[in-house]
């Protein structure tokens, strides 16, 4: 096919098993998590499993995409495909993440209110837990997994927060340096965005033993506990993916893959970086600080 006609015709893969693949891991993973969570102890070797398998699509994945974009199969269409794709994708974690947000606003502003006394279902009180006292943080009515001591805002989230931010800065060096067309400092700058995106998680993977085993900060401490665990645990899920794929990004970088011009998937993992700071700044502020 000559170029002329390359560029008039959309792009269509081979077919692919990554998508199956990519259900089956996912399934595999969140089943694996709720029997782990209520004591099956197979569930935590699902777990495991469905991860091993999600990292086993990922590189295959990216191995195919890599394979045809080097062979110049693609065009302006299929660019405008992948953009417009990227954006949709983080438009829609966005709205995830909105919704954890959403319910940690409910349960402070109205839940724990209502419970407490106040507004027009504030009768109940009196009927259900007339001992209640809407305060934050709360184990919710019947003081939930015990007494806990619950996050503050200084110490390791503090100094997270510094990884993360200091982390966006060394990406977007990275990205300087790409488009000076300087291989060396876009390297440099990816290790450090890798190395402070792994330091994060291992903070965190500590935090957690901490209030695990000295806090009595559980999953079962009533309602701070759940939505302190889900906001965290799922955006320290989603700076290992991001760190999963910043090492791809890096592999490519010293192959010389990019060009000043031709970088889409640079910018793609830097769209998603970038995002995944932002989220933790609102954690920072909503779940330690306020």
């Amino acid at each position: 096919m000559s170029a002329k006609e390359h560029s008039s015709h959309y792009f269509i893969p081979d077919p692919s098993p990554w998508p199956v693949i990519g259900m089956v891991s996912l399934l595999s993973t969140l089943f694996g998590a709720a029997l782990a969570m209520n004591g099956v102890s197979l569930g935590k070797f699902i777990v495991i499993a469905g991860l091993l398998l999600f990292a086993y699509l990922l590189f295959g994945w990216f191995r195919d995409v890599i394979a045809e974009n080097l062979s110049d199969r693609y065009n302006k269409q299929v660019d405008r495909s992948f953009r417009m794709g990227m954006m949709w994708f983080i438009a829609s974690e966005v709205f995830f993440f909105g919704a954890f947000f959403g319910s940690l606003f409910y349960l402070r502003n109205i839940a724990l209110p209502w419970l407490g006394g106040e507004g027009y279902l504030g009768a109940t009180h009196e009927l259900l837990y007339s001992q209640f006292q809407s305060v934050w943080p709360s184990h919710g009515p019947g003081e939930l997994g015990g007494p806990f001591t619950p996050m503050g805002p200084w110490g390791i989230p503090a100094l997270n927060t510094f990884l993360l931010l200091s982390s966006g800065a060394t990406i977007t060096w990275a990205h300087w340096g790409l488009k000076a067309e300087n291989n060396q400092q876009l390297v440099r700058g990816l290790i450090a965005t890798i190395v402070l995106g792994l330091l994060f998680v291992i903070m965190q993977a500590y935090e957690y033993g901490h209030a695990y085993s000295e806090l009595n900060l559980t999953l079962g401490s009533g309602v701070y506990g759940s939505t302190f665990y889900m906001l965290t645990g799922f955006h320290g899920f989603h700076v290992t993916m991001g760190a999963i794929m910043l090492i791809a990004i890096l592999g490519r970088s010293m192959k010389q893959h990019f060009s000043a011009h031709k970088h889409f998937a640079f910018e793609a993992v830097a769209w998603y970086w970038h995002f995944v700071d932002v989220v933790w700044l609102g954690l920072f502020i909503f779940v330690y600080w306020l």
